[in-house]
């Protein structure tokens, strides 16, 4: 097939764009031997997972600790001390091979002496203190290397947080704290009692959803990379919207969201499909602001697209106690306005500058597309097949990935066969090809997850430390008191908290924070139900990808495009106005989720889309034409009206804006078609 879209190497160079090389591996720096011991390492990682997923499961105090001892000897060897840029020298390698030992010591020491730290029940002794500050300063300093500065700095104010007070090892500190965030403190042998030999601290539920859900997941997205699938997505993608109006732009929302749902990294996805998407939409007439926010818009949707919704989903069950299927099943639909809003103000700029689609010389055909990927979609149904009828999600992403190797050597087989005579070479050439796909995927699933399982565990401190000195009800009653009891602004306020974590924490441990300290006000004091108050949370956490000054996935995008950050940031956050709209939607048409009476139902579906359309076409200034000011105007109420729960205000709104957009179809249909 002849096209122009090389989407075989995701550094490829294309049409003007290229990958910056600050974003390529820093493997060329590490010596032969290290890269062996991270192979060696990270494979026996993702088997142990297999295994425990498929095989043999594994007690809580079993499956965690040795996850956290592999992730964090593999994020040792991936991260030196002073930089992957840089080698580590004898000083490196003194320090680096200590955190090593003490990496491996934080995990197995727990399953060596299970038994007897469970009979203690409480008196822990000397070494069981030890080892466990131990563990949370190597806890620390691999957030520090994997995760960013940010996080480990807030992971170290919690601990001091819980040891100051008058009964605290810092009572000092305990003084400069306001009367309502004070407690008595605790010393540390409690604090290490909570974070390392409990349930409710670093080996707590965020590290148990990332040592086995996650972990399968992301795994998964692993194989389907080194597989192919992110070609057959993007050509896919392509093919399908390539010749319309702003072709590569709506493309970008569609391989995105499929990419996006499954990799669980809006910035992983902006670098990858980006890399052939923004050049094309700067081709097309797109800015280079406008295309890097587009694609970091579109991604952030991946993030809240089922399957994975960037370990979200999982999160949320175990938190909720719903099950996995239904939590994919209820965010469905509110994926579908995100993405469909992005889409729309991609049309809508499409049409405002006169674009058209590409030529089709230059897109690949559905039918071969199909053909040559059609196998990837068999893991994607099976998935689904087996999340329906009630199988544990860890299970369901061993067997998920045992059918994407199972499809891949059939395919190799089919090949094999009909590209000519077998002879010897030829099948031990295919074998190797096999083999080494499978340990390739088994290190880029591992070195995939080292990020979100560290972050995982450094939540787990915070979220040890908020149990264990109250401040989830202390900070649940400062919101109830800024917020007068108006749920708008207590929801204005999760957002703006959700913005200042974003600034040091990725968006999972974001979540977790934040869901643990304003959770049980949302849901007890302002009345949204549990698992919207959740959705809420997490989607509301999103927005350090795309709103600035944070925005990690605009800057991504940005350094694609070629564009500056703030710019493309901005654009970003125009793009992905759903984020904010969509959860404010929830908690006042709670039947978009929880269902009820199908004219409920559906008409609450339609006033969502009716106001997304109507907010896209408002700040864009367009639908079918331009929009006048007056028109403009006279929407912004009526958009408000659709979040009323009042079925009269939200049918009075309705008309309004039913009535503008029949108005601007009309002006167009008179103005005739604009030139390209």
């Amino acid at each position: 097939m002849s096209t122009k879209i090389d989407t075989r190497n995701p550094q490829t160079e294309i049409e003007g764009g290229v990958i910056p090389s600050n974003m390529r591996s820093a493997d060329a720096y590490q010596p032969r031997p290290v890269l062996w011991l991270i192979t060696a390492v990270a494979v026996s990682l993702s088997l142990f997972q297999l295994y425990t997923a498929g095989i043999q499961p594994l007690g809580l105090f079993y499956q965690r600790p040795a996850h956290l001892a592999f992730v964090l000897v593999l994020a040792f060897l991936i991260f030196p001390v002073f930089g992957q840029t840089r080698a580590r020298g004898v000083l490196g390698w003194v320090i680096d091979g200590a955190l090593l030992v003490a990496g491996f010591l934080s995990g197995f020491y727990i399953i060596w002496n299970l038994d007897a730290i469970i009979a203690r029940a409480g008196w822990w002794t000397q070494m069981d203190i030890a080892v466990g500050i131990i563990c949370t300063l190597a806890v620390l300093e691999a957030s520090r290397r994997a995760v960013g500065l940010g996080m480990t700095i807030i992971g170290a104010i919690a601990i001091s947080y819980a040891l100051a007070g008058p009964r605290g090892a810092l009572p000092g500190l305990g003084e400069w704290m306001p009367g309502v965030l004070s407690h008595r403190g605790a010393n540390t042998d409690r604090l290490v009692g909570q974070l390392y030999l409990g349930q409710e601290g670093i080996f707590g539920l965020p590290l148990g959803v990332a040592a086995t859900f996650v972990f399968m997941f992301v795994l998964f997205g692993a194989f389907l990379e080194k597989t192919g699938a992110g070609k057959f997505f993007i050509d896919l993608a392509f093919a399908a919207t390539g010749r319309k109006p702003g072709g590569p732009a709506k493309a970008a929302v569609i391989a995105s969201a499929g990419m996006g749902s499954i990799s669980g990294s809006a910035i992983a996805n902006v670098v990858t499909t980006g890399a052939f998407t923004i050049p094309l939409m700067k081709k097309l007439g797109y800015k280079p602001a406008q295309a890097g926010g587009i694609e970091a818009a579109a991604s952030t949707g991946g993030q809240i697209t089922p399957p994975l919704m960037g370990a979200g989903a999982f999160l949320i069950s175990e938190y909720t106690r719903v099950p996995y299927i239904e939590i994919v099943m209820v965010s469905i639909f509110p994926a579908i306005l995100y993405l469909g809003t992005v889409y729309l103000f991609v049309h809508l700029v499409a049409m405002k500058q006169g674009m058209r689609g590409m030529h089709p010389s230059e897109l690949p055909l559905v039918r071969k597309v199909l053909k040559a990927g059609w196998q990837f979609i068999v893991p994607l149904v099976l998935l689904v097949w087996l999340l329906v009828n009630n199988i544990s999600p860890m299970r369901v992403g061993f067997w998920a990935i045992i059918s994407v190797i199972a499809v891949a050597g059939l395919r190799g087989a089919w090949v094999l066969f009909a590209d000519g005579p077998l002879t010897g070479a030829r099948v031990w050439a295919s074998v190797m090809r096999g083999v080494r796909m499978v340990f390739e995927s088994l290190e880029l699933g591992a070195r995939n997850a080292v990020s979100v399982s560290i972050a995982c565990a450094v939540a787990g401190i915070i979220v040890g430390v908020v149990g264990l000195t109250g401040l989830g009800l202390k900070f649940s009653s400062m919101m109830i008191s800024l917020s007068g009891g108006n749920i708008v602004i207590a929801l204005g306020l999760v957002l703006i908290a959700s913005l200042v974590l974003g600034l040091g924490l990725p968006v999972t441990a974001s979540y977790i924070v934040l869901i643990v300290l304003v959770g049980p006000a949302l849901h007890n004091e302002f009345g949204i139900p549990l698992l919207i108050a959740h959705l809420v949370v997490f989607w509301y956490s999103q927005d350090s990808n795309v709103t600035p000054p944070v925005a990690l996935a605009g800057f991504a995008g940005a350094a694609v495009a070629g564009a500056k950050p703030m710019e493309t940031s901005m654009q970003a956050w125009k793009y992905a106005k759903g984020l904010y709209l969509i959860p404010l939607f929830m908690v006042f048409n709670p039947e978009i989720i929880y269902g009820g009476p199908l004219p409920v139902v559906l008409w609450t579906g339609a006033t969502a889309i009716l106001g997304l359309a109507a907010f896209a076409s408002a700040i864009e200034g367009w639908l079918f034409t331009r929009l006048d000011a007056v028109s403009r105007l006279v929407m912004l109420p009526a958009i408000v009206g659709l979040f009323w729960p009042d079925f009269g205000v939200e049918l009075a709104s309705a008309l309004v804006i039913v009535v503008v957009f029949a108005i601007n179809w009309l002006g167009a249909r008179r103005a005739g078609p604009r030139p390209a």
